[in-house]
C-alpha cells in the first residue's frame, strides 16, 4: 500500500493562466484594450503580448487584482485605452431609430432587442456599457447615460454581472458560429447544384451532336472554360439592408426638415461616425443609388407613355363614334353600311341623294318613301 508524501501537493484547479486572468476581468467585450474582447486580451496578456493595465472598465482595482495574479507592481491605467468612468448604459432615441439592425450586430451581449425595419430598443439590466453600437449607428440615434454616480471601475460592476456577460456573449459566440456554418453549406449545396444543372443542360444541348458521339463538352462549353461566380447572397442581403436603411434614414431627415425640425446628435459628430457617413455615401453612390436625374427621366418617361395611351383611346373611341354614326345612316336609307357605296365616315344625307325621294333617286328603282305604307300585305 502507497503512503502519500507529506511534502506533495495535490492540484486541483486546471485552469490556464489565460483562463485566470479572465476571470479577473469585468466581461463588458468593450474592446478598448484593443483586443476583440476579454478571453483574446486574457490570453494576450498571458502571452506577454500586452500589459495588464489595458481595461479602463476594470479600474484600479481590476489592475491590482491582475498585478496580484502575476506578482507584478501595480500600474495606473494606460490613458491611451480610456480612463476609469462611472459605468453607462445606452440608450436608443426611438423616435429617430430607422431599424436598421447595425447596432444589434456590434452589440457583444445582446443586450438589444428589434428587427429589421422595426424599432429596437435596450434591455438596460443587460447593457454592459461597452460602447459599441454607437459608431455603427447611420443615424446617430444613440447616446450612453452613466447610471452608477460616482462608482467607477469593479465598484459600479459586480461579479455576478461580469458572468452573465460572459455567459451570454459565449452563447452568442456559439450562435454566430452556427449561424455561419450553416450559411456556409447553404452556398455549397447551391454551387453544387449550379455545377449539376450546367452539366446536364451542356449534355443535352445539341441532340443530333450527340448521336453522331460529339459529347456534351464539346457542344457546350469547353473544358475549363471558366463559370460565373456565384452570388455572395449573404453580401447582397448585407447591402440590401444598408442601402434600405440609408433610404429611410434620408427620408425622416427629409420629413423632420420639412417640419423645421432637425435629428439630434448631429451638431458635434465624431470622427469614426463622419467617416461611416462617408463610406455609406460612397457605397451610394457605387451602386448608383443617387441619381435623382434618372429618377426624374424615369417618371417623365412614364407620365409621357399614360399621356400617349390616352390619346390613343380617344382617338378609338372618336373612330367607333364615327363608324357608329355611318351605320345609323345607312340604316335609316334602308340599306346596311356596305351597300351605301360610300366610304364609312361620309353623311347618308349628301348632296342630291336624300333618302327616301324617288325624283333623286332613279324613279321607280329607287326606295319608296319611309313614310308611305304597303296596306296590301
Amino acid at each position: 500500500m502507497e503512503t502519500q508524501k507529506p511534502n506533495a501537493v495535490t492540484v486541483t484547479d486546471q485552469k490556464t493562466l489565460a483562463e485566470r486572468i479572465e476571470d479577473l476581468l469585468p466581461q463588458t467585450q468593450c474592446t478598448k484594450c484593443g483586443y476583440d474582447g476579454c478571453r483574446p486580451y486574457a490570453e494576450a496578456i498571458a502571452e506577454g503580448k500586452a500589459n495588464y493595465n489595458q481595461c479602463p472598465p476594470g479600474g484600479a482595482e481590476g489592475v491590482a487584482r491582475m498585478a496580484a495574479l502575476l506578482g507584478k507592481p501595480v500600474i495606473p491605467i494606460n490613458p491611451a485605452n480610456g480612463v476609469e468612468r462611472p459605468r453607462p448604459v445606452a440608450f436608443i432615441d426611438e423616435s429617430l431609430c430607422i431599424g436598421c439592425t447595425l447596432c444589434m450586430q456590434a452589440c457583444p451581449v445582446d443586450a438589444i432587442v428589434g428587427a429589421a425595419k422595426q424599432m429596437h430598443t435596450i434591455v438596460a439590466e443587460l447593457c454592459t456599457g461597452c460602447d459599441l453600437c454607437v459608431a455603427p449607428c447611420p443615424v446617430d440615434c444613440i447616446a450612453m447615460f452613466p447610471v452608477t454616480g460616482d462608482a467607477t471601475g469593479w465598484d459600479a460592476w459586480t461579479q455576478q454581472q461580469a458572468d452573465a456577460a460572459r455567459e451570454r456573449h459565449d452563447r452568442r459566440l456559439a450562435r454566430l458560429a452556427r449561424e455561419r456554418e450553416a450559411a456556409e453549406a447553404r452556398a455549397a449545396a447551391r454551387r453544387a447544384t449550379a455545377g449539376a444543372g450546367s452539366v446536364s443542360m451542356g449534355a443535352s444541348a445539341d441532340p443530333t451532336a450527340n448521336a453522331a458521339g460529339v459529347s456534351g463538352t464539346s457542344a457546350g462549353a469547353a473544358p475549363g472554360a471558366a463559370q460565373p461566380a456565384p452570388v455572395n447572397d449573404a453580401e447582397a442581403k448585407k447591402r440590401a439592408i444598408i442601402e434600405a436603411a440609408l433610404e429611410r434614414a434620408r427620408k425622416k431627415k427629409e420629413e423632420l426638415a420639412a417640419k423645421g425640425l432637425a435629428p439630434q446628435n448631429t451638431s458635434h459628430v465624431s470622427a469614426n461616425v463622419q467617416a461611416q457617413i462617408d463610406a455609406a455615401e460612397a457605397r451610394r453612390k457605387r451602386l448608383g443609388l443617387d441619381t435623382q436625374a434618372g429618377l426624374q427621366e424615369s417618371g417623365d418617361a412614364r407620365h409621357a407613355q399614360r399621356s400617349a395611351d390616352t390619346r390613343g383611346a380617344a382617338g378609338n373611341d372618336s373612330q367607333q363614334g364615327e363608324a357608329t354614326r355611318d351605320a345609323t345612316d345607312a340604316a335609316a336609307a334602308g340599306a346596311s353600311p356596305g351597300e351605301t357605296g360610300r366610304p364609312p365616315g361620309s353623311r347618308a344625307t349628301d348632296a342630291g341623294h336624300s333618302p327616301g325621294n324617288p325624283d333623286q333617286t332613279g324613279g321607280d328603282n329607287a326606295a319608296p318613301s319611309p313614310t308611305h305604307s304597303n296596306t296590301k300585305r
